[in-house]
């Protein structure tokens, strides 16, 4: 049954979450999202994007909270254009990784996000990210100037084969990191003190609210810290089975307007 407790936050992944397989989001979703300001509830982004792939999303809502970018390794304060927090690699971490994984495998696709860029030192649209969909890199730049600076985001690409032996690899041999793989042919890898849970408890707390009165609502394994620290835990119809059994309720996929159903059933929007 739905909680009686108040809920002020409702923190939502993007794809596979808010966003149907069009990636867009639907209209009575919309309309309730953009209504819960007047009932004193904050809506907040929580997306292993960039700002720049978020920012159409974001005013299409009308929100003015900060997000959660990368997995929790940047926090973005989008009115402003602002980062509030921002937790890289070392620039010498990312090449190590970079360059262990090319020694493995020489035709894995690298790319480096650092803050709001994008760089890379080769394209190919077989393997991308919806990111990558919608933008061209900032700069095609050799692993030496990737890493010149430290590195929000490190992503490797390929054949889920290959990208699925680079896991293993990097969880065994790089502690320092934290690796995430939410597609077969995509692994993210960001410092190990990232998450969306650590990201949502600063954001929580810069509005002064408890994380038991937060909703949290997602599908993959990189949601699953934050739905773990939600007072109240939503996993899509479409979601993985490790986050369905941590989850107070299973909501209808995201192409069935799970996330407004969710919201109707705690209270948060009309019928």
């Amino acid at each position: 049954m739905p909680s009686d407790r108040t809920i002020r936050l409702v923190a939502i992944d993007l794809d596979g979450t808010l966003l149907n397989d069009s990636k867009l989001v639907s209209d009575q979703t919309a309309q309730a999202l953009c209504g819960l300001p007047e009932r004193g509830v904050k809506v907040v982004i929580a997306s292993a994007r960039p700002p720049r792939s978020v920012r159409h999303i974001y005013q299409s809502l009308k929100l003015d909270t900060w997000q959660i970018n990368y997995n929790g390794a940047l926090i973005w304060d989008e009115p402003n254009r602002r980062i509030v927090f921002h937790q890289p690699l070392s620039g010498e971490l990312a090449r190590q990784i970079i360059e262990q994984a090319r020694r493995l495998f020489p035709g894995v696709l690298v790319s480096c996000e650092v803050q709001d860029r994008w760089l890379t030192d080769r394209l190919d649209q077989k393997h991308t990210t919806e990111t990558g969909r919608l933008f061209q890199p900032d700069q095609i730049a050799s692993i030496a100037e990737m890493c010149a600076e430290p590195v929000t985001k490190v992503l490797l690409l390929g054949r889920p084969e290959m990208v699925s032996q680079l896991r293993h690899v990097v969880e065994e041999t790089q502690p320092e990191v934290v690796v995430v793989q939410s597609d077969p042919d995509l692994i993210q890898i960001t410092d190990r003190q990232v998450s969306k849970a650590t990201a949502l408890l600063r954001v929580a707390g810069h509005y002064d609210i408890p994380m038991n009165q937060v909703m949290a609502i997602g599908d993959a394994a990189n949601d699953i810290p934050m739905i773990q620290a939600a007072g109240i835990a939503i996993a899509m119809d479409n979601a993985t089975p490790q986050v369905k059994r941590i989850a107070d309720w299973v909501a209808p996929s995201n192409n069935d307007h799970g996330v407004h159903a969710a919201l109707q059933r705690y209270g948060l929007c009309n019928p």
